[in-house]
């Protein structure tokens, strides 16, 4: 099943971060910087209305996420102590160590383990109080909370956590910027990344910490396009209009379409490709990200909207895989944001693992503009043929 997902980031007392598949999950936190801005993060795989664009299987469905974040670097708490822990990933499970030392455990009824789903909490008895040795909403995937095993080796606690999905490594046992995107890079198979939306400046800027992130090649339409037509884009819109210019990157990800391991950065507004529905055609040879600015503030008002956006089809750019939902913007924080962006995409992808493939066989095939239906080989878009899907 084809998806999009959407997602938001915040810094202004609270953060939602995304993980697109799942529901939305909102924290109060610490003020982290003065601009206001949000990050929500929610993925169209389970939206409960068929939506033209992405008809696949039974329809996309929107699911919502806001994770805790107290920093930008990790979508998990762990308050005490950040990394004092080993892991092990052992195919169909998982093993956590955790260091012990100087809790002064007296036997196992002094342990508390609540593991369920994505979440994992951890608590000592010290003292005539519990203490959290590690709790977050976001391990790196989903569990089989009845199978939990957990023993005290020595002065170490061993929690051993059976995968739903044996086949996917886990990098780390929660979610962070480094798990996601040593896990990508295992989910991607090579395929590029699109970032798109209203602002140049945010899809360049995301786009860049991605490309870092992911040992990817960051490309800017914009500064292709400057380079080609040796003047910037203001001028060239000012000189011949933005259907010129729109015309010129339509162009430029023509020639991007075929390439493999690539971050690109569209340009934002009227003058952008991606702004219009006739220019998707070589986008949908990635995955696309879309980063919308929003005022939404709340799961409710977040998902209504991005319902309103992929029902209607009139804004070009909910044919996105991924919505990244963006309430102002602080550029120190475009790593948080990236984060969210890799968070969506992982759970896009294991909630269809074929879709890489798709994407591949879809540039394979000349990217005809039959996406996700695609069809078979031979199939001319200028025919109007309405030939069955190829169910590749």
């Amino acid at each position: 099943m084809v998806d999009t997902t959407i997602s938001t980031i915040s810094c202004s007392g609270f953060s939602f971060s995304p993980n697109p598949i799942n529901t939305l999950h909102l924290s109060s936190l610490q003020k982290l910087c003065k601009p206001k801005w949000s990050c929500i993060s929610f993925s169209l795989t389970d939206l409960s209305f068929p939506s033209p664009r992405l008809l696949f299987g039974n329809g996309p469905h929107l699911k919502t996420s806001y994770s805790p974040k107290v920093s930008s670097q990790s979508l998990s708490t762990i308050p005490v102590p950040s990394k004092k822990y080993e892991f092990l990933d052992g195919s169909s499970e998982v093993e956590l160590r955790l260091q012990l030392g100087g809790q002064n455990i007296q036997s196992t009824r002094d342990i508390f383990v609540d593991a369920n789903g994505t979440s994992l909490t951890i608590k000592v008895q010290h003292s005539g109080s519990l203490i959290t040795l590690m709790e977050t909403n976001h391990l790196f995937d989903k569990i089989k909370p009845a199978e939990t095993i957990w023993y005290i080796d020595d002065d170490e606690l061993v929690i051993n956590l059976k995968k739903q999905d044996p086949e996917l490594k886990w990098p780390d046992i929660v979610e962070s910027w480094e798990s996601l995107t040593l896990g990508s890079m295992q989910l991607l198979k090579g395929a590029s990344i699109y970032i798109v939306g209203d602002s140049t400046e945010i899809n360049q800027k995301v786009a860049q910490e991605l490309a870092v992130g992911l040992g990817y090649t960051p490309l800017s339409t914009k500064e292709l396009l400057e380079t080609f037509a040796k003047q910037s884009i203001d001028s060239w819109l000012l000189a011949e209009g933005s259907d010129s210019v729109a015309e010129a990157e339509s162009a430029i990800l023509q020639s991007l379409s075929s390439h493999v391991r690539a971050v690109v950065a569209t340009l934002g507004g009227q003058q952008g490709a991606a702004r219009r529905a006739g220019k998707w055609r070589h986008l949908y040879a990635g995955f696309t990200i879309w980063l919308s600015q929003t005022e939404a503030t709340d799961e409710d008002s977040a998902k209504e909207e991005a319902r309103s956006h992929v029902k209607d089809g009139r804004i070009a750019y909910s044919n996105a895989d991924v919505i990244v939902k963006l309430q102002g913007w602080d550029t120190d924080h475009a790593k948080s944001v990236a984060e969210g962006c890799l968070s969506a995409l992982k759970q896009l992808i294991l909630s269809d693992k074929k879709l890489p493939g798709k994407k591949s066989l879809y540039i394979r095939l000349g990217c005809r503009g039959d996406w996700p239906n695609i069809k078979p080989p031979g199939w001319d878009p200028s025919a109007g043929d309405d030939v069955s899907p190829s169910g590749f």
